[in-house]
């Protein structure tokens, strides 16, 4: 198979390169996935697919397209790419379209990123329904008569892809991924219907918990809905759940992307060597953890994957740049999006902080929300616990949490001990002071 794909890219450079086109990229993606899914007891959904797809990037004449096809025949490609490039010549220019400068591909990493499951052959169709089912199981015997309904489910897929340039650039990359979980609606009192989940996702099968227990956190974190209330609103302490912090971190993240930049759409355009957040703000962007969900030798410029720092003590050091935004800004480039971020994790654990904070919110789960890239504002609805002395005292809905990303990150007075481990983000459970909660 990497053979076959390795004549494909080089046929289709060679071709693109005689029918006209100046520069080239290619890529072949190939996958194969099942993902099964069981509701009371039975088979919901059950699904098996392969696939390989080839697209290529066309740069002629200052005019740039990407196009794609699974018909991978010689005669067909051959007719596809001859296309592609006449085409092309059609566009409108756009100079700022190349392939990068070569030296941005020298000093790749030759790690084992441990990102191929050597075990995935061996997982059998029964092992996977085995999985879903006892997912499901547990889910049922700890939501007991509660429970209205359950959706339990399993997804893995093996993929690999080549991408070649025709200036020089070779990489070839292989990864397995698997997701496993459960979706639970309980009865609360009167109308309410709660719904929890609990889903997590590895590189491995053998990285991810015990089916019994993605159950059974699955219908407790349901459980943990019921009797929901809002409070009043109020100005008190927050922690929100490691597993969270994304929803939240995402809307801080987005402006420090060169489109957004490039596109007057950001607030912290300006802000590099500023500081944006508080002292216990640390991001690292790290594309060689092993075994991690983000992990990989090179990006989508065929830039050498490094470790970067993008936040440090609440000051903003990088962002993410392409290539072609690069070029746009005039910036030297970065890479054009986040791999394995990183807060690195505190001492301390949410059950200790939580005795300190008194009384505050422990944040589960966020309900819609937007973020405005332009100015920082964001606004979001939160689900959580109210805590007293350290303890839960009842379940908090329909409130929300309102601010500016630059002066709510400056409230960040802590980071846990618990980064959420199964996901691409590994983001500790944080804490922020002076938060305005608007209930009542």
């Amino acid at each position: 198979m990497k053979k076959e794909m390795y004549d494909l890219s080089e046929f289709t450079i060679k071709t693109a390169k005689s029918t006209g086109a100046d520069e080239c990229r290619v890529k072949i993606d190939s996958e194969r996935f099942v993902e099964i899914s069981y509701r009371k007891n039975k088979p919901e959904n059950i699904k098996e697919a392969s696939k390989k797809q080839l697209s290529v990037e066309i740069f002629v004449n200052n005019r740039y397209s990407r196009q794609w096809t699974s018909d991978l025949r010689l005669n067909a490609l051959k007719t596809f790419i001859t296309n592609a490039v006449k085409t092309t010549k059609l566009l409108a220019e756009d100079p700022f379209r190349t392939l990068p400068d070569p030296k941005y591909y020298q000093g790749r990493s030759n790690v084992d990123l441990e990102i191929n499951d050597p075990d995935y052959n061996n997982l059998t169709t029964e092992d996977r329904h085995k999985l879903v089912r006892t997912i499901e199981n547990a889910c049922l015997e700890k939501g007991g008569e509660k429970t209205i309904s359950v959706t339990a489910m399993e997804y893995d897929n093996r993929y690999e892809s080549i991408m070649m340039t025709s200036n020089g650039f070779e990489g070839y990359h292989q990864a397995t991924i698997y997701w496993a979980g459960a979706e639970i609606t309980m009865q609360d009192k009167g109308d309410r219907r709660p719904n929890g989940y609990n889903f997590v996702a590895s590189v491995t099968q053998k990285g991810l918990p015990p089916a019994e227990e993605i159950g059974k956190v699955a219908a407790k974190r349901t459980f943990d809905l019921m009797g929901g209330k809002k409070i009043k609103t109020e100005t008190l302490p927050i922690i929100i759940e490691n597993r969270n912090v994304r929803r939240i971190l995402y809307g801080f993240l987005s402006p420090m992307y060169g489109r957004s930049i490039q596109q007057k759409r950001s607030f912290l355009a300006d802000k590099k060597g500023k500081k944006i957040g508080s002292d216990w703000l640390t991001i690292m962007d790290d594309p060689l953890i092993k075994g991690g969900l983000g992990s990989q030798l090179y990006d989508s410029d065929g830039f050498a994957a490094k470790k970067r720092t993008m936040i440090e003590k609440g000051v903003l050091k990088d962002f993410y740049v392409d290539w072609y935004y690069s070029r746009k800004l005039g910036w030297e480039p970065t890479s054009g999006r986040p791999s394995n971020l990183v807060i690195p994790p505190g001492k301390r654990s949410v059950a200790e902080i939580m005795k300190d904070l008194g009384r505050g919110i422990l944040i589960t789960g966020f309900i819609g929300g937007n973020s405005n890239s332009n100015t920082g504002d964001t606004s979001i609805g939160i689900i959580g616990k109210l805590f007293e002395n350290g303890k839960p005292v009842q379940t908090v809905v329909e409130m929300n949490i309102a601010d500016n990303h630059l002066k709510f990150w400056q409230k960040l007075s802590e980071v846990a001990n618990d980064p959420w481990i199964y996901s691409s983000w590994r983001t500790p459970s944080l804490v922020f002071t002076d938060v305005v909660v608007s209930g009542v």
